[in-house]
């Protein structure tokens, strides 16, 4: 691929950018500066520099953040922050989206990526992926609301019933809850349906992928194994 071209799939702006770049000195590869936009490399296990910064060639990006609150899951947001201001530029310029979204107020696991495949088998209504939710809610949680949640509940202007399953009380008034769809507000939709409030909503895990140990506010590359246990997809045991 030309080096003008492997810098543009990698956010790092316009092609004409991209070869100002290369032509001013700032690229290097194995420590030997490129100035020529039109050289070919391969992008296999390719590193290279950015005015001194290294790089790793990605053809897809896959991207896990742990969401604070007070963010939103949109590139143009209106009342808060969004949550790509949390992001390197060059992550943006490459037009990560988030797969599926959490309320501002939502905190927890949120992925993100440009790899539009990966986006729709996550997102898609027939896959059907498992997400859990840790939630706090106004009242103490009763056996009937319990029951309720597990037998599933109607939700205005949506068709069908939606239930919760492994669901365990962590204390009176804190439950998690693992829930198979993804409409709109569904945890709190459903809480309400059953007569109680969420005051808090927490994600922890998207398919057989748990949030890993990161700051709030903090994201990193997902691994290959936690890319596929988010798809629901067990690791191989030898």
């Amino acid at each position: 691929m030309l080096l003008e071209k492997i810098l543009q799939s990698q956010g790092f702006g316009s092609r004409k950018y991209c070869q100002q770049l290369i032509k001013k000195g700032s690229v290097r590869i194995d420590n030997q500066i490129c100035d020529n936009p039109k050289q070919n490399f391969s992008t296999e296990n390719l590193s290279f520099e950015v005015f001194g910064e290294k790089h790793q060639y990605r053809e897809y990006v896959y991207i896990v953040l742990h969401k604070p609150q007070g963010y939103e899951c949109s590139h143009q947001a209106t009342h808060h922050r969004s949550v790509f201001s949390l992001l390197p530029e060059i992550l943006v310029h490459r037009g990560v989206q988030c797969v599926g979204r959490l309320d501002q107020d939502t905190t927890g696991l949120l992925l993100l990526t440009d790899d539009g495949q990966y986006l729709q088998t996550l997102t898609h209504p027939r896959k059907h992926v498992p997400k859990v939710y840790y939630v706090s809610t106004a009242d103490p949680v009763t056996t009937e609301q319990k029951q309720q949640l597990e037998l599933g509940v109607e939700l205005r202007n949506e068709k069908g019933i939606y239930a919760a399953t492994d669901i365990k009380l962590i204390s009176e008034r804190q439950l998690a809850m693992t829930i198979h769809q993804g409409v709109y507000h569904q945890v709190k939709r459903m809480i309400a349906a059953v007569g109680n409030k969420v005051e808090r909503l927490h994600r922890q895990q998207i398919g057989l992928l748990e949030l890993p140990n990161l700051e709030e506010g903090h994201w990193d590359y997902l691994t290959p194994q936690q890319k596929q246990l988010s798809q629901n997809i067990p690791l191989e045991t030898e």
